[in-house]
């Protein structure tokens, strides 16, 4: 499942997603949906949207954010994939800890 923000609403990324059987939880933009209704019935069908499932975006855009706190981690100054993990997992385990 891929749940992302309006931005990701186009009608290519949507038919990737569907042809590699990927269930796409993105809400609509107002001008998207308004169009699709002026069109009436040619406008086709309104896409389905999991309220539920898009609330769990929150809690990983803060888990990101808090990560992102690390500045090594948010400036990727790492030349190593490698290093990078490492530090990213270092930082996931001091986070983990704290609570």
């Amino acid at each position: 499942m891929v749940i992302a923000d309006r931005a990701y609403s186009s009608r290519a990324i949507r038919s990737h997603l569907r042809q590699r059987r990927i269930r796409a939880v993105i809400p609509q933009p107002v001008d998207q949906v308004r169009n699709r209704l002026r069109r009436g019935p040619r406008g086709g069908r309104p896409l389905g949207f999991d309220a539920d499932a898009y609330k769990q975006r929150n809690t990983v855009e803060r888990c990101i954010n808090r990560l992102k706190q690390w500045r090594g981690l948010a400036m990727r100054t790492d030349k190593l994939a490698i290093a990078y993990q490492a530090a990213l997992h270092l930082a996931a385990i001091l986070i983990w800890a704290r609570r």
